[in-house]
């Protein structure tokens, strides 16, 4: 066991969020923001940010490590910069007209393509097709669930390519 799995997540923890210079065995280097590290393992996660706002992620394993220098404080934009790497992009905000609006269109495409559909819940907000699988708002292919895997796959491959053809 290396210093560096030596060491506690408290000490780990001193380390996220800043530019960092590790040397790994044989002499390998890597530089990165790091994101996190592995209890665990004592892995170090770095992300090194390219052109275009794309994210390099580079993971060097607890094992391997040999030295690590902190090389630059992370800002408050830096920090928010590295909690984003992982959340998925926030989907678009529908206000409740245009949730009824894509609930209704939605509705009549599949009624037009004679797929038997009902409204169910307090408010009518969630669309339930053949009674076998739902789709709740904002009405998009993640939103559908059934325990049939075999129709919640062709109705979500429907339902993508209506709203492609909606764009």
């Amino acid at each position: 066991m290396n210093d560096w799995q030596r060491k506690s997540p408290l000490d780990w923890e001193t380390y996220v969020n800043k530019m960092v210079k590790v040397v790994a065995l044989e002499k390998h280097e890597y530089e990165g923001w790091v994101l996190t590290v592995d209890p665990i393992f004592a892995s170090i996660v770095l992300a090194t940010f390219l052109e275009n706002e794309k994210v390099s992620i580079s993971v060097v394993l607890g094992h391997a490590v040999q030295e690590v220098k902190i090389l630059k404080e992370g800002d408050d934009e830096m920090k928010q910069r590295l909690s984003c790497i992982f959340v998925p992009e926030e989907g678009k905000t529908y206000s409740p007209e245009e949730l009824e609006k894509r609930k209704n269109n939605l509705k009549t495409w599949l009624e037009t393509n004679h797929i038997p559909v009902t409204e169910q819940g307090q408010l009518g907000r969630t669309l339930c097709v053949a009674g076998v699988l739902t789709i709740d708002p904002p009405y998009g292919p993640e939103e559908c669930s059934s325990s049939n895997e075999i129709i919640l796959s062709r109705v979500q491959g429907l339902i993508q390519g209506y709203l492609e053809k909606q764009q």
